[in-house]
């Protein structure tokens, strides 16, 4: 089973083993016909940095087509979505359940994600660890 996440790109810089892949990430809507009159189409472009045996072979400019594990992109949506979504819902809950007050619910459910998003970032590279693209191939 092939369940990749194929993305082209561009290589951006090259520093060392580094490879650095500038990629336009697009909504879904980004290829219909008035996407462009459209608020809800919307396109970003991220830097991607791979690390690569032999970065010599590659150069700046140059097409590549990057990929990832279909694992890595539910471990993203669950890191991104499903846990501060559980951590609001719950902290929501318990609160309200202690308090009987709706505002003061809604108001402690928001602050949790702030060390949510601290604990993030301070894992970081830990996680970054866990996020590997590779090169599939030169276009």
């Amino acid at each position: 089973m092939n369940n990749r996440i194929r993305h082209s790109g561009i290589i951006t810089d090259i520093e060392g083993h580094l490879v650095h892949v500038s990629i336009q990430q697009s909504s879904a809507c980004d290829s219909c016909k008035v996407a462009h009159h459209c608020n809800a189409a919307e396109s970003k472009d991220k830097t991607i940095d791979i690390s690569v045996h032999d970065a010599s072979e590659y150069v700046v400019g140059q097409r590549v087509s990057v990929s990832t594990s279909g694992r890595v992109g539910m471990m993203a949506v669950v890191w991104a979505y499903v846990l501060p979504l559980v951590l609001m819902l719950g902290v929501m809950i318990v609160t309200l359940v202690i308090s009987d007050d709706e505002m003061l619910s809604a108001f402690m459910s928001l602050c949790s994600l702030v060390p949510y998003y601290i604990l993030v970032y301070l894992l970081r590279s830990r996680i970054q660890q866990q996020v590997a693209f590779q090169i599939d191939s030169i276009e």
